[in-house]
C-alpha cells in the first residue's frame, strides 16, 4: 500500500475506533485504503468515500489482490463525504460503530505534479475531484488584490498576505499564472519561509481549501457523522492545520456540553517521533476522538 499513500497515525486510529468483529465502519477519505484494510483485517465492514478516481481504482485493485469482495467487506462510493448522511443509510450503513475522517491530502495527490497540490511543475489545479468547476488558477488569476489577501489571511493564516497578493497582481499584468512552480517561485521571491518550510506552503493551503470548500464541508459532515453512530460508536478525525483542528475541537466540545458525546482526547494525539522520521507528512497530523453517549 505504501507506494500510493502512507496512512498517518494508523495504530492510534485503530485504538480509538476499537474495531469490533462484524462492526460497521465508514472511512470518509478512502485514499489508498490503508486505514480501511486494517479495519477489514480486524473483522470490520467498511463503507469508503472518495471523490478521486485514482484512489478508487487503486483500492479496487488492492481489494481484488487480497481476495476481498466489493459490496461485502468494502462498499465504495465516489462522492464528497458531505453527502455522508444521505448515502450511508441507502447502502446498509444506517447506524455504525465507527467513522474516520482523515482530512489530509494523500501522498499520491501531492506527488503527482499534474494534480497541482505540490510545488512541482504542474497546472494550478488543486481539485480533489475533477467534477469541481473552479481551479486554483481561476482564483489566482481572477480574484482582486483585496480578495487574494483575504483568502490567504483567512484560509492560510499567512502573515504576508498583503505583500503576496500585490506581487501576484503585478505579475498578472504581464501574463496569467497557470503553473504551480511559477506561483511557488513568485511567493519565494516575495517572502522568506520558516526553517524547513516552503514559503508558499500557506498560500497553497489557502487555495486548496478554497477550491474544495474544505472548511464548510467539514462543518457539514461532523453532525451527520455523529447522527450515524450507534450509542458507544466512535468518531475519529485527523486534521493537518489549525483551521480544521479548531472546527473539530469546537464541535466536539459543544456536543459534549449537550451530553451527546464523550470527548476521548483532552488534547490532540500527535504522531510519534519514530513515525515522523518514517513519514514526514505525519508531523502536522492531529487526532481527536469522541464516543456517542
Amino acid at each position: 500500500m505504501n507506494n500510493y499513500h502512507t496512512s498517518v497515525l494508523l495504530q492510534e486510529v485503530l485504538t480509538f475506533l476499537a474495531v469490533k468483529y462484524n462492526g460497521l465502519y465508514i472511512d470518509c477519505t478512502l485514499g489508498g485504503g490503508g486505514h480501511t484494510f486494517e479495519i477489514i483485517g480486524r473483522g470490520g465492514r467498511v463503507l469508503g468515500f472518495d471523490v478521486d478516481n485514482d484512489a478508487i481504482s487503486y483500492v479496487k485493485e488492492k481489494l481484488h489482490e487480497r481476495g476481498l469482495n466489493e459490496g461485502k467487506e468494502l462498499t465504495i462510493v465516489q462522492s464528497n463525504f458531505n453527502q455522508l448522511g444521505k448515502i450511508a443509510p441507502k447502502v446498509g450503513f444506517e447506524k455504525v460503530d465507527g467513522i474516520l475522517l482523515d482530512l489530509g491530502v494523500s501522498s499520491h495527490q501531492l506527488d503527482r505534479a499534474e494534480r497541482g497540490f505540490s510545488f512541482k511543475d504542474g497546472p494550478l489545479d488543486m481539485r480533489m475531484g475533477k467534477d469541481l468547476g473552479v481551479t486554483a488558477a481561476d482564483l489566482v488569476n481572477g480574484l482582486t488584490e483585496s480578495e487574494l489577501r483575504e483568502l490567504f489571511e483567512r484560509f492560510g493564516e499567512e502573515p504576508f498576505a498583503r505583500k503576496i497578493a500585490k506581487k501576484i497582481i503585478e505579475a498578472r499584468k504581464t501574463t496569467q499564472i497557470k503553473n504551480t512552480e511559477e506561483l511557488a517561485g513568485l511567493v519565494r521571491s516575495t517572502i522568506r519561509g520558516e526553517q524547513g518550510i516552503h514559503p508558499a506552503t500557506r498560500v497553497f493551503q489557502a487555495l486548496r481549501i478554497a477550491v474544495n470548500d474544505e472548511l464548510n464541508v467539514l462543518e457539514a459532515v461532523l453532525p451527520q457523522a455523529v447522527a450515524l453512530l450507534k450509542p458507544g460508536g466512535r468518531l475519529v478525525v485527523i486534521s493537518f492545520h489549525s483551521l480544521e483542528d479548531r472546527i473539530v475541537k469546537k464541535t466536539f466540545d459543544q456536543l459534549e456540553k449537550e451530553s451527546k458525546v464523550t470527548v476521548l482526547t483532552d488534547r490532540p494525539v500527535m504522531a510519534s517521533k519514530e513515525e515522523v522520521l518514517q513519514n514526514r507528512r505525519a508531523r502536522s497530523a492531529k487526532l481527536r476522538a469522541i464516543e456517542k453517549t
